[in-house]
């Protein structure tokens, strides 16, 4: 068999070396993970690269780094603010490390890199700018208009200026607490949602830097701002006290607009003395609840020069909410698809039910048109109750504001009478599959009237997956859509009971996350958040950012363990140590003090195995397991940082809390941990607990108990997130995909053959509380795909899938599969076909990268075989 195997891989190499090579080129240059980005405040950000070389064996022998703040200087290969040199490596990510960066500056770049053979090649020009790089580079002012925490109607604010010479750039940097939409001229400038990004205001603020040098004419021109409330100014009530965050105020902004002429001189308009502000037509907002807009106090061309603002009043000047305002760099909140509906279902001559066919996060636009002070009312809800009208019930059980004047999920739009209004709220999102329209007054609605826009972070897709199996294709695709569902700016447990940053949702996702989206700006953010709400004694709240609330007796090692989980996480499918570095006091300070609580290396600081089917498992276990998880992670990271100090420290921790855990809870004479559910024995397999001599024994006791259930679930997160990897991983996995693909309950599957379009909060369709309808917190199974039929790991020692390990099963029920995922370095495909009692296995390795691929046990004669990038064909026989 390996004699086929070898020459069928030297047969594909024989006919790709003899096709026409393509040129080994760099491409898809990014700065901070991002595209040409504006606003980079780091003093030595990353730059990074990959190659399209389709040959065999293709590699990077070296590469060459060229930085200028000169465009066409560049191009001659002139780099005056930093030349690498050429360096023998095959790196491609590195850190500037040229002259000191000038803050808002533009700077053009490019990589030389030689291929396997010596040759040389050339990128194309990226660039990226620089922002204020400093609290004392703002020149304007904070403002706000007069009013307090109370007011419900959202403050306009505009100013009128003039040029007088030719433009060659202008950029706006405007700094929110609260959120912010920015018009010049009267148009609306770029297509982001919801900036900035929540944080915890009062200790890091966020700016956005917009190039609006094509909005700026010579002449007159007007510069407009309306503020919405956010999360810095939450009004209704709800459990989490959001309302009592010690940030809370009326939201302000600070803004300056510098403006480069032709000449080369500059000036820089700022927030000041001569702006105005008024209200509008926009008479409440609130993310979490809705929005109230009144078109009959539409202002035509407020954010136009010649709008008369002789009635609008002065402004006044604010604090800075913190003294850490610093550049928003991540993928922004956008409208990303678009839903006509479904159907639409007339109630009555005043009320019309429209299906949008999706859950989803989002929002509504409507077109309507009535007499003036007609009250139309657009609710947003995942449920119809049985008499066909909207179930907000599994959504607004925690909310504790006045539902009569402030509804939940709920728009409120009042008619102009003197055109067709249209209205879609912007300063929030809802979480709804159908939307109800009601009105005051008998309306007519068509199927037009209403579009939805599937709103979310707008980050790039990387993962693909095609199965034989209709099952498996749509539980990866409600997967995805409820991961994208819960991403806005950081990742929530649901889009409309709460919309929280829970930190166990977080980092049970976190693999699922990264195989099918390039994700990591939205994590590097979030664990800044994680890093601003640490107390000095290392101890976090499990939902972040918080105004406070979270940091109870359950915030604890299943929840927060994201402060490691996430950073190494984000270590091994980027290659990407940074945010493990910048977070690594952290994690030291938060397992420091668990040890401190923890004195025998045993803890019950914890949640549990939230949501059961069932059976209850033992909370010491599951928490103590997840210490020792952290103090593993941190001792590897002292070890990769040269700590050797803190990595002896933490390596003995580690095996303290092993051998408790093993002490207390491992029957060596059965081989089960605590009373045996599948949660207490998967757990310790998939974490790295269990003693590697009672593996096999603990494994095959997994197997039966799952067996026992004719392969379904028993389980609540913590067992979701383990229990498919420990099968997989210890020779069960054929059982792990049985259960993976079961569609009676209690299963993934089950949802899924019910109708759900996003992963549910409950197992049980009639459960009456955990019953959100868009979770992410048993979204393991989305990744797991990946993991399993694909095979496709990264390799701890050659981080960012440089070393690619693949480690696939072929499920005797499954005939086909296709799987790739982006890595750093390329696409990674593994792909298979059933073809008699032979796999036709089809292997794409990209360049710069190897690869190991292990076959599976039911593989007649195969042995462990060593891959250079290329593409592969395999002929494996079944046994």
């Amino acid at each position: 068999m390996r004699k086929i195997l070898l020459m069928t891989m030297l047969c594909v190499s024989s006919i790709l070396y003899a096709q026409k090579q393509k040129e080994c080129l760099p491409i898809e240059l990014n700065c901070e993970h991002l595209v040409n980005p504006l606003g980079v405040d780091k003093s030595n950000p990353r730059l990074s690269w990959r190659l399209t070389d389709k040959r065999q064996g293709a590699k990077q022998s070296a590469y060459q780094i060229l930085v200028s703040s000169d465009s066409l200087a560049l191009v001659k290969n002139k780099a005056n603010s930093w030349n690498s040199g050429k360096r023998l490596s095959s790196a491609m990510l590195i850190h500037y490390d040229g002259i000191s960066l000038k803050r808002q500056t533009k700077y053009y770049w490019k990589v030389r890199v030689w291929d396997k053979n010596a040759s040389e090649s050339t990128s194309s020009i990226a660039s990226f700018e620089t922002g204020m790089m400093g609290m004392e580079n703002w020149k304007g002012k904070w403002i706000s208009d007069n009013q307090d925490i109370h007011e419900q109607a959202a403050p306009y604010f505009r100013r009128a200026f003039k040029t007088t010479k030719p433009i060659k750039s202008a950029r706006a940097y405007i700094a929110v607490a609260g959120l912010y939409e920015l018009s010049i001229n009267g148009k609306k400038i770029g297509d982001h949602r919801l900036d900035p990004m929540y944080t915890r205001f009062d200790r890091r603020t966020l700016y956005v830097v917009e190039d609006v040098t094509r909005q700026i004419q010579q002449g007159n021109n007007a510069i407009a701002v309306v503020l919405g409330n956010g999360w810095y100014n939450h009004q209704p009530l709800a459990v989490w006290n959001f309302d009592k965050a010690p940030w809370r105020n009326r939201p302000t902004f600070c803004l300056n607009l510098r403006i480069v002429y032709q000449d080369g001189s500059e000036e820089t308009l700022t927030t000041d003395q001569q702006w105005k502000t008024a209200a509008g037509p926009i008479r409440y907002n609130n993310i979490y609840t809705g929005e109230h807009y009144d078109a009959r106090l539409e202002m035509p061309g407020w954010d136009t020069p010649q709008f008369d603002d002789s009635q609008w009043h002065a402004i006044q000047y604010r604090n800075p909410p913190s003294t850490n305002i610093v550049s928003q760099q991540m993928v922004p909140i956008r409208l990303v698809r678009s839903y006509s509906p479904k159907s639409m279902k007339k109630m009555d001559e005043k009320t019309y039910i429209f299906d949008m066919g999706q859950n989803m996060a989002g929002v509504t636009k409507i077109k309507i048109g009535g007499k003036a002070g007609t009250v139309i009312k657009i609710k947003h809800g995942e449920r119809l109750q049985a008499n066909g009208r909207l179930d907000l019930s599994n959504i607004d059980v925690y909310y504790r504001g006045n539902k009569e004047l402030e509804p939940f999920q709920t728009d409120i739009l009042t008619l102009s009478g003197r055109k067709e209004d249209e209205f879609m709220a912007k300063f929030g999102y809802k979480g709804f599959r159908y939307v109800e329209v009601s009105s005051s007054d008998p309306i007519v609605l068509d199927e037009s009237a209403v579009t939805a826009y599937f709103m979310h972070s707008d980050v790039r897709p990387i993962g693909q997956l095609k199965t034989s199996s209709p099952l498996i294709n749509g539980l990866w695709e409600a997967t995805n859509n409820a991961y994208l569902s819960n991403l806005m700016g950081y990742p929530t447990d649901c889009p409309q009971r709460e919309k929280n940053g829970w930190t166990g949702d977080g980092h049970l996702a976190i693999e699922t996350a990264y195989y099918n989206f390039d994700g990591i700006t939205v994590y590097e953010k979030w664990m800044a958040d994680h890093r601003d709400e640490q107390q000095e004694n290392g101890v976090l709240p499990d939902i972040i950012p918080t105004g406070g609330w979270g940091y109870g007796t359950a915030n604890g090692l299943d929840w927060t363990s994201t402060i490691a989980i996430i950073p190494w996480q984000t270590y091994l499918f980027y290659g990407d140590a940074s945010l493990l570095a910048e977070c690594y006091d952290n994690i030291k300070r938060y397992v420091d003090y668990v040890d401190g609580i923890s004195p025998n290396g045993l803890t019950t600081f914890g949640r549990g195995d939230w949501v059961p089917v069932k059976s209850q498992s033992n909370l010491e276990l599951t928490s103590s397991v997840y210490f020792y998880v952290d103090a593993t992670i941190l001792a590897s990271a002292a070890k990769m940082f040269g700590k050797t100090a803190d990595q002896q420290k933490y390596e003995m921790l580690s095996k303290k809390i092993k051998d408790a855990i093993n002490a207390k809870f491992l029957d060596r004479s059965k081989g089960i941990y605590s009373t045996g559910t599948q949660t207490e024995l998967s757990v310790p397999l998939y974490w790295g607990v269990v003693p590697e001599a009672m593996k096999a024994k603990v494994a095959a006791n997994l197997n039966n108990r799952v067996e026992a259930t004719n392969f379904h679930l028993d389980v609540g997160v913590l067992g979701a997130k383990a229990l498919l990897n420990a099968l997989k991983d210890n020779g069960y996995g054929e059982t792990a995909y049985k259960v993976a693909v079961q569609d009676t309950y209690p299963s993934w599957g089950w949802w899924i053959v019910n109708g759900a379009t996003t992963l549910l909060e409950n197992w049980d369709l009639k459960a009456t509380r955990d019953i959100s309808d868009n979770h992410m917190m048993f979204g393991e199974i989305g990744g797991w795909f990946f993991k399993s039929i694909g095979g496709i790991l990264p390799d701890p020692t050659q981080a960012g899938f440089k070393h690619v390990l693949l480690k696939p099963i072929f499920p005797k029920e499954l005939k086909e599969s296709s799987i790739s995922y982006q890595s750093s370095y390329g696409n990674i495909l593994s792909s298979w076909k059933v073809k008699g009692n032979k796999i036709e296995y089809t292997v794409e390795i990209p360049a710069n990268a190897t690869a190991t691929f292990y076959p599976p046990e039911n593989i007649r004669n195969s042995n462990v075989v060593q891959l250079e990038a290329g593409k592969y064909q395999m002929d494996l026989e079944l046994k």
